[in-house]
């Protein structure tokens, strides 16, 4: 389902994703003086431990999978050392370690839940979850699972950690306004041509017997869940959310998370255990299931299905849009006052039709950026040309569009009154990246940290070594 979310990457960091395959790492129960005093050149040829950042440690072999899981992922190490690699290993390893300290919450049901998404992303792939236990290597599902959960536990430690720093950070017009001075002419950066782009939609009619078949079903789910079945399996099986069904229609939630406010509002007048009656937002009709109350959180499951439209109301929205396109071309109704008139989207129908980037929350495209399916639709218009319809399908919803290119940027040397919000935007990760940097220094000052053998020769950008 199309809710908003949101993904957090840190600036300085390489764009190495922790794959959920590493095996957990060993947290140090105790430190003790002899860890400290251990030969190191014994100590990493017994159990290959090579660093100690706070409760955490690296081992060799971790740097080694950290190279293989993005090589599998298709991603390139090109240039990207042993040093290097184990200098992103403590980032995390540090962010973790801070993140306990700090009391941060990552709740073992979150934890849980993105397991099964992407245990069962791999099921789907692989065929089976012994073929998934079978490649990586481990004795059972059990084990599987445990080594999972303690990953992927220390990730999410980590991501919101890092998140805590940079959402802390603000930055003013005054210093966006500085930062641009500051910019040698020379050195301005380039932005690429874009385009604004506007769109009417016209949905097919769904009559209230296409309805009350999907409300009928969602009844027969919610009694027999009350009869004893697994919601979470029903939901694997008949939902039409794509994130809800590799999850098992898991969501956590609270009144800021950004679902539709329909939704929320039904899930937050539940008891715990409670199965809502079927309900209707934009994206279908739900019911919803609300396994724990955590205070302002709830831990949920839900399904979506979709309404199927009639052959009579495909064919009649298609009629509309025609139509619309031809009133537009006749110039008997701009672009603009079809689309608040008479586009079904509300998204889009009180700016006459103009679609949001979503990278940026501003009216431009970069089209070198822009979304290849929306590419290929406007990149041969003309100025205020009107393209011919078309249909797209959303999770079983059939809509039908017209779409026009209502302006064009050519590539430019950056600009401060006409390129403010991405002015700003870069302003704003040099202000983060600065601000990490800062949080780096004042963390590995005050954390008990230890790299022992040939990586004490390396080049950290961080002072790893503390000297």
């Amino acid at each position: 389902m199309k809710f908003l979310k949101y993904n957090f990457v840190l600036p300085i960091c390489f764009v190495l994703m922790a794959s959920f395959a590493m095996n957990a790492q060993e947290v140090i129960k105790e430190k003790t003086t002899e860890v400290v005093k251990e030969n190191p050149a014994k100590r990493q040829k017994v159990d290959g431990v090579i660093a100690t950042v706070g409760d955490y440690i690296v081992l060799d072999s971790d740097i080694d999978k950290s190279f293989l899981e993005i090589t599998a992922a298709g991603g390139s190490v090109s240039g990207v050392s042993r040093c290097q690699m184990l200098g992103k290993l403590l980032e995390d390893k540090l962010y973790a370690h801070q993140a306990i300290q700090d009391s941060v919450v990552v709740s073992d049901s979150d934890i849980k839940g993105m397991m099964e998404e992407r245990l069962n992303y791999m099921v789907e792939n692989l065929g089976s979850m012994d073929k998934v236990v079978e490649m990586y290597k481990k004795s059972s599902e059990e084990e599987l699972r445990s080594t999972f959960f303690d990953v992927l536990k220390e990730q999410k430690l980590s991501s919101e950690m890092g998140k805590k720093i940079v959402d802390g950070v603000e930055i003013t017009p005054e210093e966006v306004r500085n930062y641009f001075k500051a910019i040698p002419k020379a050195d301005l950066p380039t932005f690429g041509a874009e385009m604004e782009v506007a769109q009417i939609v016209v949905a097919p009619v769904v009559t209230q017997e296409d309805k009350q078949k999907v409300i009928d079903r969602l009844k027969g789910f919610k009694k027999e869940v009350e009869g004893g079945a697994s919601f979470s399996t029903k939901a694997v099986l008949y939902t039409q959310d794509p994130d809800g069904r590799r999850t098992g229609g898991f969501y956590k939630i609270n009144r800021r998370t950004p679902f539709v406010k329909e939704f929320k509002e039904v899930a937050f007048k539940l008891a715990e255990g409670e199965i809502s009656e079927p309900f209707e937002t934009s994206f279908g009709f739900h019911i919803i299931l609300v396994e724990k109350i955590k205070g302002q959180e709830l831990e949920l499951r839900h399904i979506l299905l979709t309404p199927t439209v009639s052959e009579a109301s495909v064919k009649e929205a298609k009629e509309k849009i025609d139509l619309i396109r031809k009133r537009i071309v006749d110039k008997d109704i701009t672009f603009a006052e079809a689309a608040r008139t008479l586009s079904d989207e509300k998204e889009t129908r009180a700016n006459g039709g103009a679609l949001i980037n979503p990278k940026t929350q501003d009216t431009r495209f970069e089209l070198t950026k822009m979304d290849p399916s929306l590419y290929s639709r406007v990149s041969n218009l003309k100025d205020q040309e009107i393209s011919q319809p078309f249909m797209e399908e959303d999770q079983g919803k059939k809509t039908f569009k017209i779409i026009t290119v209502t302006n064009r940027i050519d590539e430019h040397t950056a600009d401060y009154a006409k390129d403010y919000i991405k002015i700003k935007d870069l302003a704003l990760k040099e202000k983060q990246i600065k601000a990490v940097g800062k949080w780096f220094d004042e963390k590995i000052k005050e954390t008990y940290i230890k790299i022992i053998g040939e990586y004490r020769d390396c080049a950290f950008t961080n002072n790893w070594l503390k000297k």
